[in-house]
């Protein structure tokens, strides 16, 4: 009975090990099968038995296709079948998949976000009127309600007017006696109730 222990040590290495050892072993003895036509039977009861792990996505067609790939990499790319889809390679699984495009930061003024820069970026380009100054405003405001909630609880608008200023490239210029922005305790009031809010929770006593 000793003798016949299986210790994981000793066992074939698991391609994917999510789908188990049986489904290994399926496969094994698929790619084993010398008629084509029993080992394409044979590829789509292990192909059903897979999508069984996920019986609300077994149908779909992407998934489909996920799992005959998945099928190819269990087998070592060693199965010879019919896929219904392009046979992946080897070359395509170890390929190093393309670096992703961050979106570029703005160190200076970090606190604003990469959103403000993208909603200056637009408002640049609309034609002078009534709406963009109205977008301008939105945007001068969010931009002091963000300069509050990471900096202090007070700015000048001189401020908030003159980063604007820079991060259009100099494109808006909104003058101080021109524009008038939200009072900053209106900016802020949901960042104080917040605070009161935690303070007398932590503050809360226990019985």
């Amino acid at each position: 009975m000793t003798n016949s222990l299986e210790y994981n040590t000793e066992r074939a290495h698991l391609i994917i090990p999510e789908y188990g050892r049986h489904i290994q072993k399926m496969v094994d003895q698929c790619i084993a099968l010398e008629d084509r036509e029993e080992r394409n039977k044979c590829a789509k009861s292990i192909i059903s038995v897979m999508g069984n792990l996920n019986p609300h996505l077994r149908d779909v067609p992407d998934f489909q296709h996920k799992l005959w790939d998945q099928l190819f990499i269990i087998s070592d790319f060693k199965l010879d079948v019919d896929s219904p889809y392009p046979k992946p390679s080897k070359e395509e699984l170890k390929q190093a998949p393309e670096p992703l495009s961050y979106p570029q930061n703005f160190p200076k003024y970090r606190f604003y976000g990469n959103n403000i820069k993208r909603m200056i970026d637009v408002a640049v380009t609309w034609e002078e009127g009534e709406l963009k100054d109205a977008l301008i405003y939105t945007i001068a405001n969010h931009m002091k309600k963000s300069f509050l909630n990471w900096n202090k609880d007070t700015v000048e608008d001189g401020v908030i007017f003159k980063h604007l200023f820079e991060l259009s490239n100099g494109a808006i210029n909104v003058k101080i006696e021109d524009e008038e922005l939200s009072d900053a305790s209106n900016l802020i009031i949901h960042k104080k109730v917040y605070k009161k809010k935690n303070h007398k929770h932590k503050n809360r006593k226990r019985y």
